[in-house]
């Protein structure tokens, strides 16, 4: 997954992309980490989150399928 599919995949909203702009940016200038680790670090955290909440959705689209 690119850094922009996890952008796409994470980004709700306008403020929650302002707010990993705003993070990015501080944590690069601080020496923190490099663009490239953050990007990295990124899509990892969204390529969990979406393991995470897998069995949620296919949880959900059981149960609809037998109440139907």
């Amino acid at each position: 997954m690119s850094f922009e599919e996890a952008l796409a995949v994470a980004s709700r909203d306008e403020g929650f992309k302002a707010t990993v702009y705003a993070m990015n940016t501080l944590l690069i200038h601080k020496g923190i980490y490099t663009q490239e680790e953050f990007q990295a670090l990124f899509v990892e955290w969204v390529e969990k989150e979406q393991i995470r909440k897998a069995p949620a959705v296919q949880r959900a689209e059981t149960s609809s399928a037998f109440s139907a």
